[in-house]
This record gives structure tokens, C-alpha cells and sequence, in this order.
């Protein structure tokens, strides 16, 4: 246990990696949800709206992945090499979906061409989908556990992530971002796309909550070793326990038109089920479906105590200085989308 003076720095950083892929989901995740319902809006103008509504704050937000993968590479360097080397295909297409994303966005506008336009949105559509659902693949298959043997090297097949709880865990992260990023779209616009969006929104809710209890139900009875550790510790249950009532309050909310606070508490759900995962896999970091001896755990693919320290002062400056930057970004584009001859 690579402990210094009584911290245990392997626990904080987990702490730490997981604050940050949490902000992540939670920045990132409205606007990749919102990408996801481009081609929902069939107007020019409505596309504008919805795209410019992002606009300002996609580049900033996917920092937060940057500074995430930062920190997991280099405090838990050798769970970094054997979940991408199990997971290349995924990352690779994550990857390229980044970039065709992010090229979509910046084309777009550049030509007045129909087909130009509609090219560039079925991409970015399409692009912002997927990167939804990747990221759950990902997740889905941590949980789950992946062939890892006593050299932490992966031995199984390279189409293994796309196995059915993946898939679920997948869908059930894209309808959440989805709702996510209505939300922040039900904000953003006014007009007959506000009352399209309303429209969406519900039936995304209602998605979204049956694809969540039929994955909850599926990894109750068939991934049972995720609920040991509640089990073990029935004080635990207060989590998912906060994250169901954080959910039925997003539709509660809605009803009522107040969509700043039901964004409030989409981000919370993301928050919420983010670290219900932490606790089932702590301090385990990735499962060997081989060997539980093989587990990769925060002890065994941590860096050293000196690297961690030294990390964690950078994070101590860095983390503050990148907060301050998102709340003045997002305050000063605050309020309606109005388009402009500088918008896209």
C-alpha cells in the first residue's frame, strides 16, 4: 500500500481521476447529447440555433477529457496500457468520432451548399451519438471485467467489448445524455423549437428511464459481484438510493417548465451514478474475467508516492484555474441563442 504519511495517495488519486471524468460527462455530456438530436430539427435555422447553442463551450468542455486521460495515464499507468490495449478498437473509433465531430462543427457554415450542410450535419449527429454510446461501451466492459492475465496483459478476443451488458450500459449513457442535453437546449432556445425540444425532451425521459431499470435488473441478477460491496455495507445503499430520486425529479421538473434546475439535477444523476461505480469497483480498477488475482486494483498499476505528490500540486492549481475559466465562459454566454453574422 503506497502510503505517505499516513494519506493513502493511491485512494486520493482515484478520488481525483474520478472528480474529473466526472466533470467530463457531466460538461461534455449535454452538448455531445444535443449533437445526438441535430437531425431531430429539420429547419436551417433550428440547426443554427441548436449547434450555436454549444458553441461557445464544446472545446472547453472536452478539456475536461484531456485532463482526465492525463491523470489516469499518469497515476495508474498500467491500468492505462491493459484497458486501451483491451479496448483499442473502441478508443480508436472514439477517437476518430472526436475528430469528425469536431471538423463538423467548424465546417458547417463554411459553404452555403444544401448538401454541404446536410453532409456536415449527419456527420456531427452522428459523430456525437457515438461517442455517447462508446463511452458507456467502455464502461459497460470495466464493469463487467475483461480477460487480463497474471502479466495485466488482455488475451481475449478484440470484438469481446461488444458483448450485450456493454451494448446496454452504451444506450443507457447515450438516452442520459440525450435527456442532458434537451435540458440544456430547453434553456438555451425559445420559440417553436423550444416547444419541439419539450416535445423530445419527454420522450427521451421515458427512454432513458426504461433502457436504466432493464440495465439495473440486468447487472442485479447477471454481474452480481457489483453489489458486494452494498451488501457488505448497507449504508452504502444511500447512493443509488439518491440516484433514483434524483432521476424522478428530472420529469417532476420538466413538467413544471424549470430546466435549470432539472439540469441541475441530470448532473447530479451523472454524478451519482458515477460514484456508485467507484464504489462497486474499488479498490479494484479493472476485473480479470480469468483470475480475480489478476484484478488490477489502484495499488498494483499505481506510479510512485513522489509522482503522485507532485501530481497532485499541479492539480491543486491547475483544477481551480480551468473552474473559474468554465464559470466565466458559461456566464458570459448565458441566456438565449441569438444568431449573428458570427455565428456558424
Amino acid at each position: 500500500m503506497k502510503m505517505f504519511m499516513g494519506i493513502d495517495y493511491p485512494t486520493l488519486w482515484f478520488l481525483v481521476v474520478g472528480a474529473l471524468f466526472s466533470g467530463y460527462a457531466i460538461l461534455d455530456g449535454f452538448d455531445l447529447g444535443a449533437g445526438a438530436w441535430h437531425l431531430f430539427f429539420r429547419k436551417e435555422e433550428s440547426r443554427r440555433i441548436a449547434l450555436n447553442a454549444i458553441g461557445p463551450v464544446w472545446d472547453g468542455n472536452e478539456v475536461w477529457l484531456v485532463i482526465g486521460g492525463g491523470a489516469l495515464f499518469a497515476g495508474f499507468p498500467v491500468f492505462y496500457a491493459s484497458l486501451f490495449s483491451a479496448m483499442y478498437i473502441p478508443f480508436m473509433l472514439f477517437l476518430a468520432f472526436l475528430i469528425f465531430r469536431a471538423v463538423s462543427i467548424e465546417f458547417r457554415s463554411k459553404e452555403p451548399m444544401l448538401w454541404w450542410r446536410k453532409m456536415w450535419d449527419v456527420c456531427y449527429s452522428t459523430s456525437s451519438a457515438m461517442l455517447a454510446f462508446l463511452l458507456g461501451i467502455v464502461l459497460g466492459n470495466i464493469l463487467q471485467g475483461i480477460a487480463i492475465d497474471k502479466d495485466f496483459e488482455f488475451v481475449g478476443n478484440w470484438l469481446e467489448f461488444l458483448n450485450p451488458y456493454a451494448i446496454m450500459v452504451g444506450l443507457t449513457s447515450l438516452s442520459l445524455f440525450m435527456v442532458h442535453g434537451a435540458i440544456y437546449l430547453a434553456m438555451k432556445t425559445e420559440g417553436r423549437l423550444f416547444v419541439r425540444i419539450t416535445v423530445l425532451l419527454r420522450r427521451a425521459i421515458l427512454v432513458f428511464v426504461g433502457i436504466f431499470l432493464l440495465t439495473t435488473v440486468y447487472t442485479l441478477l447477471y454481474i452480481p459481484h457489483l453489489s458486494d460491496h452494498l451488501l457488505n455495507n448497507p449504508v452504502l445503499f444511500l447512493v443509488p438510493f439518491l440516484a433514483f430520486l434524483s432521476i424522478a425529479n428530472i420529469p417532476r421538473l420538466v413538467s413544471k417548465s424549470k430546466y435549470r434546475q432539472a439540469f441541475m439535477f441530470s448532473a447530479l444523476t451523472m454524478s451519482l451514478m458515477l460514484i456508485l461505480v467507484a464504489i462497486e469497483l474499488y479498490p479494484v480498477l479493472l476485473i480479470s474475467t480469468i483470475n480475480p488475482a489478476y484484478n488490477l486494483t489502484i495499488y498494483n498499476s499505481v506510479s510512485s508516492v513522489k509522482a503522485l505528490q507532485t501530481m497532485l500540486i499541479i492539480v491543486l492549481i491547475g483544477a481551480p484555474l480551468v473552474g473559474f475559466y468554465t464559470l466565466f465562459v458559461y456566464r458570459t454566454f448565458r441566456g438565449k441563442v441569438k444568431l449573428d453574422d458570427t455565428s456558424y
